[in-house]
Parts: C-alpha cells; structure tokens; sequence
C-alpha cells in the first residue's frame, strides 16, 4: 500500500530541494521521526539539525561527496511510496503538465488530486 501525501508544498521549479526542506518539515504534522529522502537532500547542515531533533535520516550521499555517508538500504526501500505517490498524482493531467499560472490555483488543483487519489 503507498502512503498518503502528509504535506503539500509549492515552491518553484528552480528551488533546491535541500533548501526546501526546512520549510517542508515544519508544516508535517506531528513529529517527525524518520526522514526518507533522495540524493537533493543531502547536505551535512540538515542532516545534522535533524538528528538533533531526534530525526532518523535516511539520506544517500551524492557522488561528490569526499567523506562517504553510510546508506540504511533496508529502509531506504520504502522510498518507493514517495516515488509512488507523485505518479499516482501525476495520473492527473492537470498537475502533469501544470496548466494554472497562479501558485495557489495550482495547489487547490493539487489537494483536490490528493483527496480523490488517496481518500476515495
């Protein structure tokens, strides 16, 4: 079974998603113990503040990175309901190919997708 989006965000195209995060976390619901994330989370800064929060963070480190982080590939299996739920979103035209200009019409689109998509 995939999971339920917990918290919609909009940021721009261009917007890193390391920089994002900070933003996204702190509207998640409750506390957050686990962080499941693809290579554009990783940065030494938000790895730590997490773990100082308590946060379990499952992050692979890119490429370039000079010190190798070690990867929990057991948990990092469940990335795939991430993955799974933006197709599942992306399974409506109108989010695929972004036909709102404005940023909240955008949104009540996407909240709209996620209600039908994950609630009915």
């Amino acid at each position: 079974m995939i999971g339920r989006p917990g918290v919609i965000h909009i940021t721009p195209g261009n917007a890193s998603d390391v920089k994002t995060a900070p933003a996204v976390l702190a509207k998640a619901p409750g506390r957050v113990r686990r962080l499941i994330a693809d290579k554009g989370y990783d940065a030494d800064w938000l790895r730590q503040d997490l773990r100082e929060q308590g946060v379990q963070v499952v992050i692979p480190g890119t490429r370039a990175r000079k010190r190798k982080i070690r990867l929990d590939k057991r948990r990092y299996r469940d990335r795939w309901r991430v993955e799974a739920v933006f197709c599942r979103l992306k399974d409506f035209r109108r989010l695929a190919t972004r036909y709102d200009k404005l940023a909240r019409n955008f949104a009540s689109a996407l909240a709209i997708a996620a209600l039908i998509a994950f609630w009915c």
